[in-house]
């Protein structure tokens, strides 16, 4: 056999691996939940009439997208607790992916907004409609069907960045996969779980949102 693959040893890990992918699930999510809500706010503080808000903002997301991932969770996490900020690594781990994919989100946020016909905005401000309420009743509901494509395809990415983690002593699927490797000096059938499990998580996902985003046209009539 050109693969030596034990499926007896496959059964065994396959508990450990699965907690793990608990875990990972959970770094994803809440680093997801975190960076829906920081993008949207760094993508309508854009949109305000003060010029030094907006260039302050703007050049902070350049420089989150112009840096690694991993450096952010490192920084986080070691240079915390030297400015009196400790945390323990799955908070460091959350805020530094929730944080760096943001950055991207808001740029997701900003597409859809602009996106919105100007006549909108117009009649919003002939009705004497607040700021506030234009864009809860009006703007966002119809930017969220142009910036949920760019959304799902960040939540797949988030899934795929989780291993980084492990940098910091994560407990996520490749930090496992790593440790069931190192303890039994097999690694062809945790590394490829591994894989299964992401392309098992990667797949579904991307097809829920493309049917959330044609439930969502329909709704709106678009």
């Amino acid at each position: 056999m050109i693969f030596d693959w034990k499926w007896d040893f496959v059964w065994a890990i396959l508990p450990r691996l699965l907690g793990a992918t608990l875990n990972t699930l959970m770094a994803a999510g809440i680093g997801y939940a975190i960076a829906l809500v920081l993008g949207l706010a760094f993508a309508l503080s854009q949109r305000t009439g003060w010029r030094l808000v907006t260039s302050m903002v703007r050049e902070m997301l350049e420089f989150i997208r112009s840096t690694p991932l991993v450096v952010q969770i490192f920084f986080i996490f070691y240079v915390g607790p030297q400015i009196g900020v400790t945390l323990s690594p799955w908070v460091a781990g959350m805020i530094a992916i929730g944080l760096h994919y943001s950055a991207y989100l808001s740029e997701v946020y900003r597409a859809g907004i602009e996106a919105v016909p100007k006549g909108q905005w117009e009649a919003c401000r002939a009705l004497n409609m607040s700021t506030r309420d234009t864009y809860r009743r009006i703007v966002l509901p119809q930017a969220l069907p142009h910036a949920i494509p760019g959304m799902g395809n960040y939540l797949v990415g988030i899934f795929k960045d989780t291993p980084m983690l492990s940098v910091i002593g994560v407990t996520e699927l490749m930090q496992t996969a790593n440790a069931i490797g190192s303890e039994t000096y097999r690694f062809l059938e945790p590394y490829t779980l591994v894989g299964v499990i992401f392309l098992a998580l990667s797949l579904p996902t991307a097809g829920l949102i493309r049917l959330l985003e044609r439930q969502v046209r329909r709704k709106l009539g678009l």
